[in-house]
């Protein structure tokens, strides 16, 4: 088994329930400034929770992932997480991406993560080094943003209060392919593996 960059570009991520993601787009939407050049938002059904990157895996390697994924979700029972604010990364003066920061059952997602992370490891996927800070990414800003867009977006984070108390339902993790194109990733669900505690 082998990792490669010219292979699926894969990873692993908790999918949300279709009325989060659709509450999300609404933000997307006031938070919206012109012009719009150099600012990627993420598509509302994109939004997602990255457990883990995979990168460029060969076919070859898919299978025995999924067969790791199942042994990981065995003993894990469903949890709930929920949205609680909106934060801007690294900061608002620097804005490079806008996410929404999570609470709920945390010690359940950091045991969840944690066994994929024992589970893909010996098949060449090492550990994360960095912290796990759980974040749904809204957007993205690219270089060729022009200074007053900036400005802008990062008036209307600062000035935006936005505590939902949406909740999140965790059965499942999936693992997913991402496509790069010029209008975004777009990605695709390769397999569900269901929480089960026994």
């Amino acid at each position: 088994m082998t990792i490669e960059a010219s292979g699926i570009r894969a990873f692993i991520a908790i999918e949300l329930p279709d009325a989060v993601k659709k509450e999300l787009g609404e933000l997307q939407k006031k938070l919206s400034v012109a012009p719009e050049r150099g600012i990627k938002w993420v598509a509302p059904d994109g939004i997602h929770l990255t457990l883990k990157f995979l990168g460029g895996v060969t076919p070859d390697c898919i299978e025995p992932v999924k067969q790791a994924l199942t042994r990981a979700t065995e003993g894990i029972k469903p949890f709930e997480l929920e949205i609680r604010n909106l934060g801007a990364f690294p900061n608002l003066r620097r804005l490079v991406m806008v996410w929404c920061g999570l609470t709920g059952d945390l010690e359940h997602l950091n045991q969840l993560r944690k066994k994929v992370e024992e589970h893909i490891s010996p098949m060449g996927f090492p550990p994360e080094k960095s912290p796990f800070s759980p974040h749904l990414i809204l957007e993205r800003l690219k270089e060729n943003i022009s200074p007053m867009a900036r400005q802008s977006l990062s008036e209307k984070l600062a000035a935006t209060n936005y505590h939902p108390g949406l909740r999140i339902p965790v059965t499942s993790i999936s693992l997913m392919q991402s496509h790069l194109l010029s209008s975004g990733a777009v990605y695709k669900r390769l397999a569900v593996f269901p929480l089960k505690k026994w």
